[in-house]
């Protein structure tokens, strides 16, 4: 019985020592470009909500695919940051793609940044940038 409570608990009860190092995460930015090659400012492609509800928080123990595609959004970007392969670029101008605010625009790019704090300053390096692609597939 102690050997099985001593296997379930790291389920349970996670540590977060398996990470050698806390590093920022890669933002994904996109930006569309017009017919006459003007481009708009880049924006955050998939922001956090700025605030969750204690009901929302609960249902997203039981239930979250969004937080989960996120997540893989997230992984997709640091492989492009490490060695761009063609499966990660696909899938994040999949997701682009899909966003609402999109439609109707005919090209755009991706870029993937990260932010850093250096005292009371906030700096942002950008470490990938995207050919342009179609946003109509």
């Amino acid at each position: 019985m102690l050997k099985t409570l001593s296997s379930v608990l790291p389920v349970l009860m996670p540590s977060w020592r398996f990470f050698r190092t806390i590093e920022p995460s890669p933002r994904v930015e996109y930006v569309i470009i017009g017919a006459d090659g003007v481009t708009e400012d880049w924006r955050q492609a998939f922001p956090r909500p700025a605030a969750v509800s204690a009901r929302q928080i609960i249902g997203r123990l039981f239930w979250n695919p969004a937080w989960n595609d996120a997540l893989f959004v997230v992984s997709c970007a640091e492989r492009i940051a490490e060695q761009p392969t063609q499966h990660s670029i696909n899938e994040i101008t999949q997701r682009i793609r899909q966003l609402p605010q999109i439609q109707g625009a005919e090209k755009g790019r991706f870029r993937l940044t990260f932010v850093s704090r250096e005292g009371d300053e906030f700096s942002r390096e950008v470490v990938y940038i995207s050919e342009e692609f179609a946003l109509r597939p």
